[in-house]
Protein backbone atom coordinates (compact mmCIF):
# COMPACT_ATOMS: atom_id res chain seq x y z
CA UNK A 1 0.00 0.00 0.00
CA UNK A 2 1.49 3.28 -1.19
CA UNK A 3 2.38 5.80 1.43
CA UNK A 4 0.19 8.70 1.47
CA UNK A 5 2.74 12.27 1.56
CA UNK A 6 2.16 15.40 3.18
CA UNK A 7 1.58 18.92 1.28
CA UNK A 8 4.65 20.34 1.33
CA UNK A 9 5.76 23.72 -0.44
CA UNK A 10 8.86 23.93 -2.71
CA UNK A 11 11.97 25.66 -1.15
CA UNK A 12 15.19 25.92 -2.48
CA UNK A 13 17.16 23.86 -0.17
CA UNK A 14 19.38 21.76 -2.39
CA UNK A 15 22.21 22.04 -5.43
CA UNK A 16 20.06 19.52 -7.83
CA UNK A 17 16.13 18.62 -8.17
CA UNK A 18 14.05 17.09 -10.20
CA UNK A 19 9.94 18.08 -11.05
CA UNK A 20 8.02 15.51 -12.01
CA UNK A 21 4.63 16.81 -14.01
CA UNK A 22 2.10 14.30 -13.94
CA UNK A 23 -0.35 13.56 -16.62
CA UNK A 24 -2.87 11.12 -17.61
CA UNK A 25 -4.36 10.11 -21.14
CA UNK A 26 -6.87 13.28 -21.50
CA UNK A 27 -3.43 15.56 -20.16
CA UNK A 28 -0.72 14.36 -22.44
CA UNK A 29 -0.38 17.02 -24.70
CA UNK A 30 -0.76 19.94 -21.76
CA UNK A 31 2.05 17.90 -19.75
CA UNK A 32 4.38 17.73 -22.50
CA UNK A 33 3.67 21.49 -23.69
CA UNK A 34 4.22 22.83 -20.02
CA UNK A 35 7.49 20.44 -20.03
CA UNK A 36 8.79 21.29 -23.54
CA UNK A 37 8.23 25.51 -22.59
CA UNK A 38 10.03 25.21 -19.48
CA UNK A 39 13.11 23.40 -20.92
CA UNK A 40 12.94 26.51 -23.75
CA UNK A 41 12.26 29.43 -20.92
CA UNK A 42 15.23 28.39 -18.54
CA UNK A 43 17.23 25.77 -20.51
CA UNK A 44 16.71 22.66 -18.32
CA UNK A 45 16.68 19.39 -18.91
CA UNK A 46 13.28 18.18 -20.10
CA UNK A 47 13.02 13.97 -20.31
CA UNK A 48 10.24 12.10 -22.04
CA UNK A 49 6.73 12.12 -21.34
CA UNK A 50 6.40 8.85 -20.43
CA UNK A 51 2.81 7.46 -20.97
CA UNK A 52 3.80 4.30 -18.51
CA UNK A 53 4.62 4.40 -14.67
CA UNK A 54 8.23 5.09 -13.89
CA UNK A 55 9.72 4.47 -10.71
CA UNK A 56 7.79 5.28 -7.91
CA UNK A 57 5.41 7.68 -9.73
CA UNK A 58 2.12 6.74 -9.73
CA UNK A 59 0.71 8.88 -12.48
CA UNK A 60 2.50 9.07 -16.32
CA UNK A 61 4.68 11.99 -16.16
CA UNK A 62 7.47 13.83 -17.47
CA UNK A 63 10.70 14.82 -15.71
CA UNK A 64 12.30 18.08 -15.38
CA UNK A 65 16.01 18.19 -13.97
CA UNK A 66 16.76 21.97 -12.60
CA UNK A 67 19.48 23.68 -10.52
CA UNK A 68 19.35 25.74 -7.55
CA UNK A 69 20.25 28.38 -9.71
CA UNK A 70 17.06 28.02 -11.79
CA UNK A 71 14.79 26.94 -9.25
CA UNK A 72 13.18 30.22 -8.08
CA UNK A 73 12.53 31.23 -11.63
CA UNK A 74 11.37 27.34 -12.58
CA UNK A 75 8.76 26.81 -9.42
CA UNK A 76 6.70 30.01 -9.74
CA UNK A 77 6.35 29.42 -13.04
CA UNK A 78 5.05 26.15 -13.07
CA UNK A 79 2.89 26.54 -10.17
CA UNK A 80 1.67 29.61 -12.98
CA UNK A 81 1.68 27.23 -15.82
CA UNK A 82 0.71 23.56 -13.86
CA UNK A 83 -3.15 23.44 -15.55
CA UNK A 84 -4.23 22.26 -12.87
CA UNK A 85 -1.77 18.51 -12.70
CA UNK A 86 0.19 18.07 -10.35
CA UNK A 87 3.70 18.46 -10.22
CA UNK A 88 6.26 16.28 -7.69
CA UNK A 89 9.46 18.64 -6.97
CA UNK A 90 12.43 16.73 -4.86
CA UNK A 91 15.71 17.34 -4.26
CA UNK A 92 18.79 14.65 -5.60
CA UNK A 93 21.12 14.03 -2.61
CA UNK A 94 22.07 10.77 -3.49
CA UNK A 95 19.60 9.39 -1.59
CA UNK A 96 16.81 8.26 -3.77
CA UNK A 97 14.28 6.99 -0.93
CA UNK A 98 14.68 10.49 1.51
CA UNK A 99 14.54 12.41 -2.02
CA UNK A 100 11.51 11.24 -2.49
CA UNK A 101 10.35 11.32 1.02
CA UNK A 102 11.55 14.12 2.96
CA UNK A 103 13.47 16.21 0.44
CA UNK A 104 10.30 16.33 -1.43
CA UNK A 105 7.46 18.75 -2.43
CA UNK A 106 3.99 19.20 -4.25
CA UNK A 107 2.79 21.96 -6.60
CA UNK A 108 -1.17 20.30 -6.84
CA UNK A 109 -2.63 17.25 -5.28
CA UNK A 110 -0.60 15.36 -3.07
CA UNK A 111 -0.54 11.69 -4.60
CA UNK A 112 1.01 8.39 -2.97
CA UNK A 113 4.47 7.10 -4.31
CA UNK A 114 5.52 3.30 -5.03
CA UNK A 115 8.46 3.31 -2.64
CA UNK A 116 8.74 -0.49 -2.77
CA UNK A 117 10.94 0.53 -5.65
CA UNK A 118 13.54 1.85 -2.79
CA UNK A 119 12.90 -1.86 -0.51
CA UNK A 120 10.20 0.30 1.66
CA UNK A 121 7.69 -2.42 2.87
CA UNK A 122 4.55 -0.72 2.28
Amino acid sequence: MPTTPMTKRPTNTYDHYHAHVYFDQDSVAVASSICHKAGELWGIQVGRVHQKLVGPHPRWSCQLSFTKDQFDQLIPWLEANQNELTVFVHALTGNDLADHTIHASWLGEAVPLNLSIFGVEE
